[in-house]
């Protein structure tokens, strides 16, 4: 009976959270997550609970404002989307466009929302987080919050993609935020050192741009941060110790990160 109320679709949300809820806790329980915590001491309630109530705010607008933007442009033609068979390799073109584009994009206005007076009345409030966690990605003032979110309906306006191409943005734009706020380093010890893998942010990245406020601009990758001189020299020895130290003890000292540059 029950079951017949609950499509296949809600069905599989539910195993898919379920999952996911039972692999946090036995993170928890056997020190997974422990053990890679960027900063082990930089979590405040009280940032926290700032979070959370700028987190609703800066939702509340944005979903708004975002929301009845892609609605006003869908409804007159300025979005339109590709429903034609697609090949894999033409979905994978227009995902890697979109990528570049916003990593550009991201880094340029991220670098100009440090410069004052910008950063004082647009990028500070994201900043009151030094110790980032998942909803540090929602703490942030409205209009910072529109001007990133705002690039998928600009991208989409200027290019027409297929619907398979779209599927793929949103949840790359939800997890990554998410992950490089996350405050823990799930990538392996080695992903600096390859040239395929080096050029894609990890957790620690962003983590050290929260905690030293500057370098470390970019959003998706580390290419124009390279380019730029703008990646924080000591980044890649700091994610190997910190790396090598977690492989060898299986948990980490309570102590920093890393020493201030």
């Amino acid at each position: 009976m029950f079951k017949a109320l609950i499509s296949g679709e809600d069905m599989l949300s539910l195993w898919l959270a379920a999952f996911v809820v039972t692999g946090i806790a036995a993170g928890v329980i056997s020190g997974f997550f422990k053990a890679r915590k960027i900063q082990p001491r930089g979590f405040k309630w009280k940032v926290f609970r700032n979070e959370a109530f700028f987190a609703v705010i800066t939702l509340t607008i944005s979903g708004t404002v975002i929301g009845g933007a892609n609605h006003w442009l869908r409804s007159n033609g300025w979005i339109t989307f590709n429903s034609a068979p697609v090949a894999w390799w033409q979905t994978a073109l227009e995902y890697v466009a979109y990528f570049i584009l916003f990593d550009t994009y991201f880094y340029w206005l991220h670098r100009w929302m440090h410069k004052e007076p910008v950063y004082s009345w647009v990028h500070k409030l994201h900043h009151k987080s030094t110790s980032p966690n998942m909803l540090t990605t929602l703490s942030v003032n409205p209009l910072e919050s529109l001007i990133n979110g705002g690039f998928v309906p600009l991208f989409l306006a200027c290019f027409t993609v297929h619907e398979t191409t779209v599927a793929l943005i949103t949840p790359t734009n939800i997890l990554m935020g998410l992950y490089v706020h996350s405050g823990y380093e799930f990538l392996p010890r080695w992903w600096n050192r390859t040239r395929a893998t080096k050029w894609f942010i990890s957790a620690t990245f962003h983590d050290q741009h929260h905690r030293y406020f500057t370098g470390n601009f970019g959003g998706y990758t580390t290419i124009w941060d390279r380019i730029c001189g703008t990646m924080r020299p000591r980044f890649e020895a700091d994610f190997e110790k910190r790396r090598t130290k977690e492989s060898a003890s299986g948990a980490v000292s309570a102590g920093p990160a890393a020493e201030p540059a």
